[in-house]
């Protein structure tokens, strides 16, 4: 499962960029690929148990 605060955008920050990016609309920025590999769920992560920007703005709901 997606983590459903990932989005992929192509421009962003008043640039555009030639491949789309990994956005944290919790966070309200970009994030690296290492992270968009967590909100993915890929290689045995689960963004639900291991990210930290996503279970905080869980707890706020």
């Amino acid at each position: 499962m997606t983590c459903p605060h990932l989005e992929y955008r192509d421009e962003g920050d008043g640039r555009s960029f030639d491949a789309e990016r990994a956005y944290c609309a919790v966070a309200g920025e970009f994030v690296q690929p290492m992270r968009a590999d967590v909100c993915n769920d890929r290689y045995a992560l689960d963004h639900a148990a291991h990210c930290e920007i996503f279970r905080e703005h869980e707890d706020e709901s």
